[in-house]
């Protein structure tokens, strides 16, 4: 070990300062919260160039007496902690007395001040730690701090800043937390002589998540409002269908503080469960009251992280005001179409179902009647697209009017209305000897009974799949809307999950071409709204979203425009692709570029590729295990799970006790 020496003053500030301040956020974060501390009920910020050059915090607070402005530079002086026992009770934004003198330690600072008790404002200039000058200045009251050429002396932390823009949306990020925290200060933020922010300051929260995230954003927001043992909860949180992808969209607060807590993400996670889709988060933002003497923020540097005297508390107000703001705001259960402002009357299920079956059985009859007139030839190939429609005869048909009688005299009215309506087709068709169109053809293509087949003696064998290697493959059907049967050699059945084999041949022809050809111009853009961190991993990242089919463009103060996506994700699936994305940048910083444009790839290619439980045509299916069998390196999703799976015959008569 060396000589131990004793640090230089202006050394150990530069040291100091660097725990305080890493970018022009944090300064502006310090001195944003000391105007609230002193009062402000009107703030105004403006930084130039990210703020490595230019920022200036103006308030309307009590300013600062000129006896006390030289002593505010000294380290760890500050007017909100005096004794030890102030430590566990802190109340107020900042306590530490660092901000000051850190930030004049790496900066040319320039302060003008006035406090309500004094005729004549002060004007103090310090520049790296040393004092410059200190005279008069006609101000009104308030405080009004001018920062130019930050860290001009430690050209090392200059290296580590990102660009002016990332660097003003990390500001406008800060701007953001503590407009929705303090909605009672009318905030307004300036950047590059353009206004991007200004809220009201008439102290209701949902004004302050209008003005920093938009009317959409906000109306998609549920009142939040609870007491449990002493702890109040108070804000808004998303409807469950406009869930996101991420947390990023979380924002919680301690006593006016932003803080990062796992306490409340966790609580707000268990309480939506069974109301939001797994994989999906809920937007809140959460004012949370709590006794200052049970908690602790004086654990990090930014304080931004807290520590609990008791979670469990904390932890159960949060989930039972979120899961009581739910139950009463979440209305998809009883939502009926029609205006909001209609009332509207309450609907049977039950009778719903009875009007489809009735609906449904009516049509059938009509059919029958129109079919009984024609003269056709069934098509032996069910798969062929006929040019002429399937005669049937029914064997032995039940009419509806009989099946009526059957159930319950008080359907009897129905049954009148069957029979009227087939007169009134039977008379139609004799009148004007028409001949019925290829709209019916699928639907009596599938009203074929076993009796037509018998009577007929309707060939319906399903021709082979396709032929490779001498193999033979025909096609059964599908199982569970979800999984395609195919039969190979007659020894073998081929499972096949639609949506991997899908989403994987999707996903190989987005490697391929690299976006290009996958995407089509939309009728209307669709704008995305995100917080100012995501909103930059956006704006630095536009090429990757390019190459993968997304034309994105910067609307400006945390919103994206998306003009064009990939032709096979749905319009409501774009702006969630975006958001999940923009998460997986923003957490993701240090990946290559390939790492990223895979992932992205992943992505449009999950959400593009058809769904389980969806339906199918026959020939969709047909086409899609086609191309998983003729394609030897499709076997696995790009998740990682099988395409297919096979099931031996022999195992099969196993279980039939055959073998």
């Amino acid at each position: 070990m060396g000589r131990i020496n004793v640090l230089d003053k202006h050394v150990a500030e530069l040291i100091a300062a660097g725990e305080v301040v890493e970018r022009p956020s944090s300064v502006i974060k310090e001195l944003v919260e000391n105007s609230i501390d002193a009062g402000a009920t009107a703030i105004t910020v403006e930084i130039k160039n990210g703020g490595t050059t230019f920022m200036r915090v103006a308030d309307n607070g009590c300013g600062i007496m000129r006896e006390d402005i030289k002593v505010a530079f000294l380290r760890h002086a500050t007017s909100k902690v005096k004794l030890e026992n102030d430590l566990d009770s802190i109340s107020t934004l900042g306590f530490r007395g660092e901000a000051l003198a850190s930030i004049s330690a790496v900066s040319h600072l320039e302060l003008i001040t006035k406090s309500d008790v004094e005729e004549i404002g002060t004007r103090y200039v310090i520049s790296g730690g040393e004092e410059v000058s200190l005279s008069d200045a006609g101000c009104p009251n308030g405080t009004t701090f001018i920062i130019r050429d930050l860290f001009y002396n430690i050209p090392a932390r200059m290296k580590f800043l990102k660009t002016d823009v990332g660097e003003g949306n990390a500001v406008s990020n800060v701007i953001d937390k503590i407009a929705l925290s303090h909605p009672n200060v009318a905030i307004t933020y300036i950047k590059d002589s353009k206004q991007v922010l200004k809220t009201s300051g008439d102290g209701k929260l949902l004004s302050a998540i209008y003005s920093v995230y938009g009317r959409d954003f906000a109306s998609t927001l549920i009142p939040v409002d609870y007491d449990l043992n002493g702890i109040t909860v108070k804000g808004y949180v998303s409807k469950p269908q406009y869930a996101r992808p991420n947390r990023n969209m979380q924002n919680f607060f301690i006593n006016g503080r932003f803080v990062k807590s796992g306490t409340a993400m966790a609580a707000v996670a268990e309480a939506c469960k069974g109301s939001v889709m797994v994989g999906k988060f809920a937007s809140c933002v959460l004012n949370i009251n709590i006794d200052f003497e049970a908690v602790d923020v004086n654990v990090h540097p930014a304080k931004i992280e807290v520590r609990f005297v008791n979670e469990r508390p904390v932890f159960d107000a949060i989930y039972h005001a979120i899961k009581s703001a739910l139950n009463i705001g979440d209305t998809r259960k009883n939502a009926v179409l029609g205006s909001h402002n209609t009332v509207q009357k309450k609907v049977n299920p039950f009778e719903l179902a009875q009007k489809a079956f009735r609906e449904r059985d009516e049509h059938k009859k009509a059919q029958s009647i129109v079919i009984e007139k024609l003269d056709k030839k069934v098509d032996s190939n069910p798969f062929k697209l006929l040019d002429e429609p399937i005669v049937t005869k029914p064997a032995k048909p039940i009419s509806f009017s009989q099946k009526v009688a059957d159930s319950s005299n008080t359907l009897d009215i129905y049954s009148k209305s069957a029979v009227k309506h087939e007169v009134k087709v039977e008379k139609f068709v004799e009148e004007q000897k028409i001949e019925v169109s290829t709209p019916f053809e699928t639907t009596l293509k599938k009203e074929i009974t076993v009796a037509d087949v018998t009577e007929k003696k309707i060939e319906t064998d399903i021709k082979p799949l396709i032929d490779v290697s001498e193999d033979s493959y025909r096609y059964i059907g599908e199982a569970f809307k979800t999984y395609i049967i195919i039969e190979k050699n007659s020894k073998e059945l081929i499972l096949i999950d639609k949506h991997a084999a899908h989403e994987r041949i999707i996903y190989e022809k987005l490697k391929e071409e690299k976006g290009s050809g996958y995407s089509q111009l939309l009728l209307e853009p669709i704008s995305v709204t995100l917080n100012k961190i995501d909103y930059n991993s956006v704006i630095n990242n536009i090429d990757l979203f390019n190459e993968s089919g997304f034309d994105v463009e910067d609307f400006g103060d945390g919103v994206v425009l998306v003009r064009s996506a990939p032709q096979y994700l749905e319009k409501e699936d774009i702006e969630q692709t975006i958001v999940e994305m923009s998460g997986y940048l923003t957490e993701n910083k240090k990946s290559i570029k390939t790492e990223q444009m895979d992932w992205i790839f992943h992505n449009v290619s999950c959400r593009s590729a058809i769904k389980a439980g969806n339906i199918s045509t026959d020939l969709e299916l047909i086409d899609l295990a086609k191309k998983v069998e003729s394609d030897s390196s499709l076997r696995y999703c790009p998740h990682g799970r099988p395409l297919c799976i096979v099931i031996k015959k022999h195992e099969i008569e196993k279980q039939f006790g055959r073998v």
